[in-house]
């Protein structure tokens, strides 16, 4: 690593990927799948990796959009749209159009939960009540 290297580094305060792995609470081989699938890009001084506000940025939009269901494909899609300190109307916009699909099919998913359970329980209570019979 050169010298101008190392003080260009240092002046845009970047983190190395081990750090930015322990502030998120991932394992450096998620970092490097999101970087492999163009999510991120993190900046490169040699072999090293170094992520500077955007990447992490992104890298919180990805984690909440992994979190409440979103595929990859989505997230993409909202991420190419994204430009830190504007008002994107049009990633607002879609954020928005994806977010209540996804919430439709949450709420679906639920209801069939829903389902599975009082079925459970209604054939619990049947074998209950042949248990009780039988005793």
């Amino acid at each position: 690593m050169k010298k101008a290297d190392i003080e260009t580094v240092d002046a845009e305060d970047l983190n190395r990927i081990g750090e930015v792995a322990d502030e998120f609470g991932v394992t450096l081989r998620t970092l490097r799948f999101y970087e492999d699938k163009g999510l991120i890009a993190p900046k490169r001084v040699g072999t090293s990796r170094f992520y500077g506000r955007r990447e992490r940025a992104r890298l919180r939009l990805i984690l909440l959009g992994r979190d409440i269901g979103f595929s990859l494909e989505d997230i993409r899609e909202m991420l190419d749209l994204y430009e830190p300190n504007t008002g994107n109307m049009a990633q607002l916009t879609m954020a928005i159009e994806k977010s209540e699909q996804q919430l439709q099919r949450l709420n679906e998913q639920r209801r069939s939960i829903d389902e599975a359970i009082a079925r459970l329980q209604a054939a619990m209570d049947l074998v209950r009540a042949r248990m009780v019979r039988i005793a």
